[in-house]
């Protein structure tokens, strides 16, 4: 029989049978001995990066067990803020620039009589003018039916004619802005980025397009004019559209008719102008068209602003030498422009913008007042 450790075919050939023998338990069968591959390292190749110690050195990172999981977690969780803060900054799709503030552009036109202005009392000049039917003050500017629009719903547009219709009002019919006196009330429905050039324009004005004080409101010289009559005839309409996304564009075009008469000591004849003496006691008419642009933004909504883009004046009777660019001299009962002329222009001149304009009130935008003052 074999012993405790032999293999159940006995004991291989030239293996010593010795249970002591420290091989015993150890059987190589002769595929695995043909398989094997025997390699002899050199003494240096032993002492060199071949040799592997007996014990391998571990690292603090192994030591660190659980911890090293939320290590790695807390790294993800920052390389993911890393990388959305990046891209927010440098992604492709640019954040639209905000649209800048544009100034105004804006044109005041004198409109000369042919003949001798026409005088009465307000109430009969208005009833035999073409301002017969107009409303009186605010009541003639009315908001018009609106529908949304794609960007913007009915109610955001009922808020932009709402603020046109205000800077209007204060415009042209409040008094104070009409006799030369506070204009804060225009000035605050104004966008900030216009503000500048309110004050330049009313400060020093000038008509070369942008500086004319009665570009952004109606205002008589003091000096010269006075109203005879508070309520003054309005028509005219308003008409708002989508600009842009961001914006939108309110239209009006108004016609106003005040009634004035020469203010205590003014001169009877208007500077440049070869006109009669005014009619004492007689009140004459002052026709004003006004023609606006303006632009309400998203952010002009909530601040109750706008930006007058363009406005248009014509007024009459004025002399075309009345300079209309700071205020209206306007031309009283029973006066006439004679052969006042515009200003020459230098079509070779390019230190002005706008040439100097002059037009000539149509007889049938006088009055025919039935009882005249004479």
């Amino acid at each position: 029989m074999t012993g405790p450790g032999d293999p159940p075919e006995g004991t291989p050939n030239g293996a010593s049978g010795g249970g002591e023998d420290e091989y015993r338990s150890v059987v190589f069968d002769e595929s695995f001995v043909r398989a094997a591959r025997l390699q002899e390292f050199s003494a240096d190749e032993r002492l060199g990066e071949h040799h592997s110690p007996a014990v391998k050195t571990r690292h603090a990172w192994m030591r660190l067990g659980g911890s090293r999981q939320a290590i790695l977690l807390v790294l993800l969780i920052v390389l993911a803020f890393g990388t959305a803060v990046y891209m927010g900054i440098r992604h492709p799709y640019k954040t639209p620039e905000q649209s800048r503030v544009q100034p105004l552009r804006s044109s005041v036109v004198p409109l000369a009589p042919s003949g001798e202005v026409p005088g009465a009392t307000p109430q009969d000049l208005f009833a035999h003018s073409p301002a017969a039917d107009y409303k009186i003050g605010a009541a003639g500017v009315n908001l018009p039916p609106v529908a949304r629009t794609e960007h913007f719903s009915d109610g955001q547009i009922i808020s932009a004619l709402t603020i046109a219709k205000d800077y209007i009002v204060q415009s042209s019919l409040d008094p104070a802005t009409l006799t030369g006196g506070s204009v804060r009330p225009v000035r605050l429905l104004l966008d900030t980025g216009q503000l500048d050039q309110f004050d330049r324009s009313l400060a020093h004005p000038d008509d070369n397009g942008r500086y004319a004080a009665t570009g952004w409101l109606v205002r008589f010289d003091p000096d010269l004019a006075r109203l005879a009559d508070r309520d003054i005839r309005v028509n005219g309409t308003l008409s708002a559209s989508e600009l842009s996304p961001d914006a939108l564009v309110v239209t009006a075009d108004y016609t106003f008719v005040y009634a004035v008469r020469p203010a205590p000591g003014a001169p009877q004849k208007p500077a440049g102008a070869q006109a009669g003496k005014a009619t004492p006691g007689a009140a004459s008419l002052v026709t004003v068209r006004r023609e606006m642009h303006f632009r309400v933004g998203r952010e002009d909504l909530a601040d109750h602003r706008l930006e007058l883009l363009q406005s248009s004046l014509q007024a009459g009777p004025l002399a075309c030498s009345s300079q209309p660019a700071d205020a209206l001299r306007p031309l009283f009962a029973g006066q006439h422009a004679g052969h006042d002329r515009p200003a020459g222009t230098d079509p070779y001149a390019r230190d002005r913008a706008n040439p100097s304009l002059c037009g000539e009130l149509a007889p049938s935008a006088q009055p025919k007042p039935s009882h005249p003052i004479r």
